[in-house]
């Protein structure tokens, strides 16, 4: 049985993009959609002699069931095709999302949210389920570029050349070009060496990524796949390339440009103003979805 897709789900209207893009991925690779909401404990607003003895009550159990069956049956009318069931979850969404990751061969959540999913992208949750998911996992955000092709960030470190067969992947199955693209900030003007010349690093850096895309133009020589080397702010870089992107995708670690991606600035730059949803890919959950 093949792994599902994997839907954290609070009826706000970035799940439903969550939710559709989800659907679109699973029609196309013959992959079943769960869609799936999490109760948390409600904050303590009273004395705690007035907190439910039972959460969820049997009322918010029903009504998440019936706002699940909603969703589905009416994804399920825009994809005939598609194959999706539901599950409510008890407990901390970004704990539970990541047991559930276990078993799913992709993660795909909204970039806001409410209930159970409540500022999924702007503290610890975000943090917790990018990088520590058991399976590659996506942020739905923005608006795909029709035909766009699919943008991966790529500095020669494994974490990004798995992020690059990701891409490939998902590119070649969509019927979209490929952009990658390795960029880096040079140094201040006042510590260059005086044999600093950007254009030979530009060359050296580019022909590095020539050797690493080798492998995958002739595994589909059909895909169109460009590289680009930029001695520029990689997030600057990575955000300006979602403009006309369908999907971008980064590795969870990397060097170089890319260090620190789910950690520092570039993270949140990608996270908070891409145009395009973006795939955070491990090491872990790429070898986790392939057994």
């Amino acid at each position: 049985m093949n792994r599902p897709i994997l839907v954290g789900y609070d009826g706000s209207a970035s799940a439903d993009a969550a939710l559709a893009w989800a659907v679109a991925e699973g029609v196309r690779t013959s992959t079943p959609v769960v869609l799936g909401y999490a109760f948390e404990w409600p904050p303590a607003t009273a004395p705690i002699i007035s907190a439910p003895e039972v959460w969820p009550d049997a009322v918010s159990r029903r009504d998440a069931e019936k706002m699940l069956q909603v969703a589905a049956a009416e994804a399920v009318e825009a994809h005939p095709g598609a194959e999706i069931t539901t599950v409510v979850l008890d407990g901390p969404a970004a704990i539970r999302l990541r047991e559930k990751s276990r078993d799913a061969a992709l993660l795909v959540v909204g970039n806001r949210g409410h209930g159970g999913f409540a500022d999924l992208l702007l503290g610890s949750t975000s943090v917790a389920v990018s990088a520590h998911a058991h399976c590659p996992v996506v942020v739905v955000r923005g608006e795909p570029y029709p035909d766009g092709p699919v943008v991966v960030g790529v500095d020669g470190s494994e974490a990004s050349l798995l992020a690059l067969r990701f891409a490939v992947d998902h590119a070649a199955g969509s019927g979209v070009g490929l952009r990658v693209l390795r960029a880096w900030s040079p140094p201040a003007q006042r510590w260059r060496p005086p044999a600093f010349d950007p254009r030979e690093i530009v060359a050296a850096e580019r022909a590095l990524l020539d050797d690493e895309v080798a492998p995958w133009r002739e595994k589909y020589p059909e895909l169109t796949i460009t590289v680009e080397a930029v001695g520029d702010s990689p997030g600057r870089v990575l955000v300006d390339a979602t403009r006309t992107a369908s999907l971008v995708v980064v590795g969870s670690r990397g060097r170089g440009g890319f260090t620190g991606l789910l950690l520092g600035s570039v993270s949140q730059q990608l996270l908070h103003h891409s145009h395009s949803p973006v795939a955070v890919v491990r090491e872990t959950a790429v070898l986790a979805a392939s057994h």
